[in-house]
């Protein structure tokens, strides 16, 4: 099993608004919603436009490419353009840090 890696402070990422975030050779994005703080990919599953430049409504964020919009909490796809689910990881905040598990 990973290891628990801090990405940024809690404050640092608005309600409603994600962070990029670069580890190794991978991308993902984090995100505060409504219902807490998420992560997924950071890469759209339909043009591999980076989501970091992405808008979040509630629960949900659109690729600025073709508006294709994915469920935050679960990755899920919502429709077309995109068919395939975002991958989705583990997040916990502590003393307000934020820390994903990939």
């Amino acid at each position: 099993m990973s290891d628990w890696i801090r990405v940024c402070a809690s404050d640092e990422i608005d309600e409603e608004d994600l962070i990029r975030w670069d580890h190794g050779e991978r991308s993902f994005v984090v995100y505060n919603t409504e219902q807490g703080y998420f992560a997924t990919d950071g890469i759209c599953t339909h043009a591999e436009q980076h989501l970091e430049y992405g808008m979040v409504i509630g629960t949900v964020v659109e690729c600025p490419a073709h508006q294709g919009r994915f469920d935050i909490p679960t990755g899920k796809a919502l429709g077309a353009p995109v068919c395939v689910d975002l991958k989705t990881y583990p997040v916990k905040v502590e003393d307000g840090q934020v820390f994903i598990r990939v």
